[in-house]
Formats: C-alpha cells, sequence, structure tokens
C-alpha cells in the first residue's frame, strides 16, 4: 500500500477497491467542447477519474509554478508537484491531492491530467496525515543509510504537502 494510501478515510479506500475503469483508443476522445469549455480527461495508472468532462476551469500546482487553465489554454505539458488539483464546473468544484504527474494541455480545449495518485481532498483523513508525518519525521533522523533518510524526506515532503491543502480547506 502507497504512504499516500495510507492516510485515506476506512470507507473510502473499501470503496476506491470496487472501482473498474476502462482503457479507450486516442481516436475514442470526447468531441470538440462548447464554447469557452474546456475538456479535462484526469487518469491514474489504475483508474480514469474523468474522461471528457466538460469543465470551466482547472487550477493545478506545477514545478513551475502555480496554473489556471480555461478553455483555449495555449498548449503546454506541465510536471505536477505533490498539490491540489481543483476543478471548477457549473456545479461546483471538486478538490483532489495528487502526489505528482503531468497535465499537457493540447490546442482544442483539451486538458489530459495523468497522475500517480489523486484521491478527493474530503477523502483524506487529517489524524492519519499528522500520525505518518511524524513516523516519517522518525525514520529521517534515526535513518542508519541514504536511502532509508531519501525515501523519509519524500514522504514528509508529500505529507506536508497534503496538510497545507488540509488547512487551505478548512478555511
Amino acid at each position: 500500500m502507497s504512504f499516500l494510501a495510507r492516510t485515506l478515510k476506512p470507507v473510502t479506500a473499501l470503496a476506491r477497491v470496487s472501482r473498474l475503469s476502462t482503457r479507450f483508443y486516442a481516436s475514442e476522445t470526447a468531441a470538440a467542447p462548447a464554447a469557452g469549455k474546456l475538456v479535462v480527461n484526469f487518469a491514474l495508472p489504475h483508474a480514469a477519474v474523468l474522461k471528457g468532462v466538460e469543465v470551466n476551469q482547472v487550477d493545478m500546482s506545477a514545478v513551475s509554478g502555480d496554473l489556471g487553465i480555461l478553455a483555449d489554454h495555449v498548449p503546454t505539458i506541465e510536471q505536477l508537484k505533490p498539490g491540489v488539483i481543483d476543478i471548477i464546473s457549473d456545479s461546483g468544484s471538486t478538490k483532489y491531492f495528487v502526489s505528482g504527474g503531468f497535465a499537457i494541455m493540447n490546442p482544442n480545449s483539451v486538458l489530459n491530467i495523468n497522475a500517480i495518485e489523486a484521491f478527493k481532498l474530503e477523502d483524506l483523513d487529517p489524524q492519519a496525515v499528522a500520525t505518518n508525518l511524524a513516523e516519517s519525521q522518525r525514520l529521517a533522523s534515526s535513518a542508519k543509510d541514504e536511502v532509508t533518510k531519501e525515501a523519509a524526506v519524500i514522504e514528509i515532503e508529500l505529507y506536508e504537502a497534503i496538510q497545507s491543502a488540509l488547512s487551505a480547506k478548512s478555511k
């Protein structure tokens, strides 16, 4: 189990296992979006989170900085850093925490997001995050070799990003 998955609330982890996804060929992508709309495809290695969904805007954290993507955005490829992806549509906003990945904005107002792991922000347990952060900090300080220490440092960075996202959500 990944260290990010350990922060999920128990009910969510069970529900997530039962979902199945289907792979599609590139020729089966959605038709052109409505004017002023952005089409989002959001995929994980084991599931399709969104496929051909029309939204108004997507906000995300990339290595180059924070981005707000709208329809007709300049084509770009961005490496995602651990943080929140906020998908804003007419019906509201849905926030996901991603551990990393890539976002590819195409010239036809289609945004493809490929993430390693992603969970709805509301599904993350703040207490589990705090517990796992403390454990990672303990491992980093007591590590006897560089590999163990570096792995713990990566976990610390991720858990700190989750804590930051959860604290921003509660404001």
